[in-house]
């Protein structure tokens, strides 16, 4: 059985800052933190200012900044749109 993965983007107000597949993503929301896994329920959050960790499938890691937006998850394709993004 083929290991599934996110299809992620992460976009600031004029760009976009990453995107590619990945086997995990952690983000700050205003309700907490959040980790995110192939196969996650549907969700819309409002992002905290934070980081946005992602995790790829060979375990590298992706780190940006985040402020002032949104993550949504449907199909294991997970997009974070905020009003400042950036790598760290």
């Amino acid at each position: 059985m083929a290991e599934s993965s996110l299809k992620v983007s992460v976009v600031g107000a004029d760009h976009e800052v990453w995107s590619g597949e990945a086997s995990m993503i952690v983000a700050r929301t205003v309700e907490g933190e959040i980790g995110i896994l192939p196969g996650h329920e549907p969700l819309l959050a409002i992002l905290a200012s934070g980081e946005v960790r992602v995790t790829l499938s060979n375990g590298e890691k992706i780190v940006a900044e985040a402020a002032d937006g949104f993550l949504s998850v449907a199909n294991d394709v997970v997009t974070i749109v905020a009003r400042k993004a950036e790598l760290v």
